[in-house]
């Protein structure tokens, strides 16, 4: 299962500079995360095609921020000259005073499945943190349960365990001949316990949540797509305890999620397939709209279900693919297939 926000592990970093070293450029924070990068690529838990944030802030308050770039594209040598990073961090280093340096990247990865690849867009971020004193804070964060002996739904999934869980400890382990020490693991949160070397055992001890995935992964994501301020009175049912009618939306060859409706027509919604990253919830708030839209007019669910059928293709929202609906046992399969794969 992938998770949209909450991470379901992290390991730390930190390294302080020798006596005397003197101050270091803000390019550094990009340079070392390139570096981690380049560790998790050897290993395919990073692949080309993320993203990245870099902000230079000039006083320990944060008030005021020279540099503040969001969204940079992360290419396949970020740092070459002339790509997006390159000039941005160059022009962080033409600044005379600076006190911190954050760097956020989020890097599409793979995690395997009975010999089959499957490609996350946020597998894993890594964040670095550069003081201009030179100390180095390094921060590495999972989306995934790929390497848990117990899904983050309480699954036994030996096979997926075993097929990914020494990739992500020889990470850890290059990771920190990289950084000269041993990683600070994360505490144990409502996921996982990590571990120096990835994650505890949950078949010894148990989960800290019962399907913590179900419990807190579809509030958040709902989060994401649903107005604030919405209520009972002014939007459709979006939970049902009926099977569910369904199909594909995409973006080119991407499933970026599934507009569904009760077969008892009780309620109706869209299910962002997390793996496709923000694609999927800038996608899904498209389809919330319609929906609040259909609503507001006072259709029934059906009604609006089949009028957005009749849609023709949005690039913002994605398509519609398939001839006739597919169907789901209940909603919790299609979440469950929506958070996986």
């Amino acid at each position: 299962m992938i998770t949209s926000r909450d991470p379901v592990g992290d390991w730390t970093w930190g390294v302080d500079p020798p006596a005397g070293a003197g101050a270091v450029p803000p390019s550094r924070a990009a340079e070392i995360a390139f570096q981690v990068w380049e560790v998790l690529a050897r290993y395919e838990l990073a692949v080309p095609g993320g993203k990245a944030d870099f902000q230079v802030r000039a006083t320990s308050e944060g008030r005021h921020t020279p540099v503040d770039a969001e969204g940079i594209a992360w290419e396949e040598a970020p740092l070459a000259p002339g790509t997006a990073l390159s000039r941005i961090v160059a022009r962080a280093d033409e600044l005379q005073d600076w006190f911190t340096v954050f760097l956020a990247l989020q890097c599409p990865g793979i995690w395997v499945e009975s010999g089959v690849e499957h490609r996350a867009e946020k597998l894993f971020s890594v964040y670095v943190y550069v003081l201009s004193g030179g100390s180095v804070v390094v921060t590495l964060s999972t989306y995934s349960d790929a390497w848990l002996t117990l899904d983050t739904r309480e699954r036994e999934q030996t096979d997926i365990h075993a097929a990914n869980a020494p990739r992500l400890a020889a990470a850890l382990a290059d990771i920190s001949a990289l950084m000269g020490g041993p990683p600070d693991p994360g505490d144990q949160n409502r996921h996982a316990a990590p571990t120096e070397t990835g994650f505890e055992d949950q078949r010894d001890e148990g989960t800290a949540f019962v399907d913590s995935w179900g419990t807190f992964e579809i509030l958040a994501r709902n989060g994401r797509m649903y107005p604030a301020a919405s209520s009972a009175e002014d939007a459709y049912e979006i939970f049902t305890e009926h099977p569910v009618k369904y199909l594909a939306v995409r973006r080119g060859e991407r499933v970026l999620g599934y507009l569904w409706v009760s077969v008892a027509g009780d309620a109706v919604g869209y299910e962002p397939r997390t793996a496709a990253g923000d694609e999927a919830f800038e996608a899904g708030a498209r389809w919330v709209a319609l929906l609040g839209a259909a609503h507001r007019e006072g259709l029934t669910a059906t009604a609006a279900f089949e009028r957005l059928l009749g849609l023709p293709p949005g690039e913002e929202r994605g398509t519609l693919t398939g001839r006739a609906p597919e169907e789901a046992p209940s909603l919790d399969a299609l979440q469950d297939l929506s958070g996986r794969y």
